[in-house]
């Protein structure tokens, strides 16, 4: 008799994807709304796509995932499905690790078990210098370092709602890393899969590009409830707005890793085109999950002083932020 504890063997994938090319075989870490959007896409084009669960999501998940989007609704089985007890064979060409990033969370011990020997890891987060621990635990492995430009959130267990935009970016961390055909590999299936995928010279530069966006917007919409259509059309807000772009462009180009004038005002623009959105920081906050105050906010001010740039806007949302963590202090006397 097959022994219980041992996880079933992977079904072969198949033959072929719409290019010809043989399909990797991908695991996703995380199946938040980014993991289930891009595992969907990707699954959708013939790749075959697994997920590790948290346990608590396994029975809603067994039936599959359907995502409700501006390109059209679509559903999807997952290749395989695993659980903490039930865990994936490392046979994976790219683990995709799309859990938030957090202190208390160590990528490292969730990724090590369903790493092989030809593993390819990408990390698709928010925020900047996150990769550099990740790099350290597996240097044997090419390391891709990957964001997602989207507006997309989790309704449900199993259900995904995709607002608007969709193109990733990714490229070898460090730039220098020796990931690149593994970069072009993997953005050949997702654009295969109509996602918009660019593979950069320089991710990290990237990284502080959509943080330009990110640090006002996440951490305004959380700490205020507000929209990004309320956010990006009240006088009183837009002038904050502009300032922490400003801040974020000083603190980069400080790193070596400039941004053109011209990239507040665009992303201020895209703001505007956008449907009103609830950020993934105020849906967090909303449901009493910790926030990514230090990916987003953190890591930004200790570049901001490990190179003498002043960031008071910054610094401000942080210390707001950090208020907002839930603290046995908060009790009310009884």
């Amino acid at each position: 008799m097959e022994d219980a504890a041992a996880p079933p063997p992977a079904p072969p994938p198949p033959a072929s994807l719409s290019d010809g090319t043989s399909p990797p075989a991908v695991l996703i870490l995380g199946a938040g709304a980014v993991g289930i959007f891009y595992g969907g896409k990707l699954a959708r084009a013939g790749v075959p796509v697994s997920f590790r669960l948290r346990s608590a999501d396994h029975p809603a998940l067994t039936r599959g995932f359907h995502v409700e989007s501006i390109d059209g609704d679509f559903s999807f089985q997952p290749h395989r499905l695993y659980t903490p007890s039930d865990p994936p064979p490392p046979v994976f060409d790219y683990v995709i690790y799309c859990v938030k990033a957090l202190p208390e969370i160590d990528p490292a011990a969730l990724i090590r078990p369903v790493l092989g020997p030809g593993t390819t890891l990408v990390l698709l987060q928010n925020g900047v210098e996150i990769e550099e621990p990740t790099a350290r635990a597996f240097p044997d492995h090419p390391l891709l370092s990957a964001l997602a430009f989207v507006c997309v959130s989790r309704t449900a267990p199993e259900r995904v709602r995709h607002l608007c935009f969709g193109r990733l970016a990714l490229g070898s961390y460090p730039r220098e890393g020796r990931g690149r055909p593994e970069a072009e590999r993997l953005a050949r299936c997702f654009e295969g899969a109509g996602v918009p995928c660019a593979v950069a010279e320089d991710i990290v530069t990237e990284r502080w590009r959509k943080l330009v966006w990110n640090a006002p917007f996440n951490p305004l919409s959380a700490l205020t409830g507000a929209s990004t259509r309320r956010m990006i059309e009240d006088s009183a807000a837009l002038p904050l707005i502009r300032g922490v772009m400003e801040e974020v462009r000083r603190i980069a180009a400080a790193t070596g890793h400039p941004l053109p004038e011209e990239v507040v005002e665009k992303n201020i623009a895209d703001t505007r085109r956008m449907e009103p959105y609830q950020t993934s920081m105020l849906l967090d906050h909303l449901a009493g999950r910790p926030l990514e105050t230090e990916a987003i906010l953190g890591n930004a001010l200790r570049a901001a002083h490990r190179c003498g740039v002043a960031a008071p806007r910054l610094e401000t949302l942080h210390a707001l932020l950090t208020l907002l963590a839930p603290s046995p202090d908060d009790a009310s006397p009884s």
